[in-house]
């Protein structure tokens, strides 16, 4: 019998398991995290605004597990050993005869004063404090930035802020409050968010001036205090800062002789096949993926398109057969705003942006989908976790 591990329980790490399931009935899986928790990243972004809760955003995925024949090994994975072959963890070792990671990245914490902003793309706690913020707040200015790595600009989170921003504006207008802020988008390029398209940046773009947010572009980040945020071109006065740093690849690969991309990341081909290391594959944020277009996300709906070709290899290298099936590259994403929605679709053919508030209820409607796939309607804070 196969014995696969797979690292982590995010959007790549459930899909994978579900592909290597299909392909591999009497496989035997085992997923590797600190809890068995798939935190529906999407819809985080409405915690600031009230939208949603902590609770909300978590999904139990012990039932999917059960349903599926998967071990679950609550632990914390701290390197690799034999080229792959054994998971290292605080818990002990894991071997196995093919490995997906799924881990996801880490975020870059390279600028002074980062202890003085709200880093929405932390998890639901994290975006419970922006909302604590907002409550404290009567009056004053609130600045909403992200940033990528220095050595790879494409490890970025710019879709979530755009989101929580116009989403402030908007629960401010119906508080009637909104006159007694000043909202700022600040962002060291002068296209932010360029990866979405042209016409998806315009649109955002056209959608904050037409909400009178103000937008800091093309001024390089030194850092932060208290109540500034610290640009090459000046100070930006703030009473609350929402900024999402960029990402770097995940510190427990930095020593196990994976080879890395100069920010970190696990440099895999477009197999998601680690260079290297047969029978090792990464999908999600944790790769960097040699070929792929420079404007593909890593992230939710990209990384269950590398999770599928990454099954598919999987069962094609336990069998002796050539594992080179290769990912679709497309980006989809839905740009809330509370009252209406942006939905940004790339390929290496098109590039398009629509708004309109019927791609909210769509966005809801794959929330459903995902939960009824991974949690059989019971959310991650329901019980108790063994």
């Amino acid at each position: 019998m196969a014995r696969v591990t797979v690292i982590g329980v995010g959007f790549g790490g459930m899909k994978a398991v579900r592909e290597i399931r299909r392909q591999v009935p009497d496989a035997q899986i085992t997923v590797v995290a600190p809890r068995p928790e798939l935190l529906y990243y999407p819809s985080l972004v409405g915690i600031p605004v009230g939208a949603t809760t902590p609770d909300d955003v978590r999904i139990d995925v012990r039932d999917f597990l059960a349903r599926h024949d998967v071990d679950f090994a609550p632990a914390v994975v701290t390197g690799l050993d034999e080229a792959g072959r054994r998971v290292l963890t605080d818990q002990g070792e894991i071997a196995n005869d093919a490995l997906v990671i799924a881990s996801g990245a880490g975020s870059l914490a390279r600028l002074p004063g980062l202890e003085h902003t709200h880093p929405l793309c932390e998890g639901p706690d994290a975006a419970a404090r922006i909302r604590e913020g907002l409550a404290a707040l009567d009056h004053g200015t609130i600045a909403f930035g992200f940033a990528g790595h220095p050595d790879e600009p494409a490890a970025a989170r710019g879709g979530p802020v755009f989101e929580v921003l116009l989403s402030v504006d908007t629960q401010l207008r119906r508080e009637g409050r909104r006159s007694q802020f000043e909202l700022v988008f600040f962002h060291a390029s002068t296209e932010p968010g360029s990866r979405l398209g042209e016409r998806a940046v315009r649109r955002v773009m056209d959608e904050m001036g037409r909400r009178d947010i103000h937008a800091h572009l093309g001024e390089p980040l030194r850092g932060f205090t208290p109540e500034r945020v610290l640009t090459a071109a000046g100070e930006i006065p703030a009473d609350l800062i929402v900024f999402v740093p960029g990402m770097e690849g995940p510190a427990w690969a930095r020593d196990t002789g994976l080879p890395l991309s100069p920010g970190g990341f696990i440099r895999a081909d477009r197999s998601c096949r680690v260079l290297g290391h047969p029978g090792v594959f990464v999908v999600g944020d944790a790769g960097a993926y040699a070929g792929a277009a420079d404007w593909l996300p890593k992230q939710g709906h990209a990384a269950e398109l590398q999770a599928v070709a990454a099954g598919r290899n999987v069962a094609s290298y336990l069998a002796g057969r050539p594992a080179n099936g290769t990912f679709r590259e497309e980006l989809v994403c839905i740009i809330d705003a509370l009252d209406t929605g942006i939905l940004v679709y790339r390929t290496a053919r098109v590039a398009r942006a629509w708004s309109s508030p019927a791609w909210r209820l769509a966005k809801h409607a794959l929330e459903a989908r995902t939960r009824r796939a991974y949690g059989a309607g019971r959310r991650a804070g329901a019980g108790p976790v063994d």
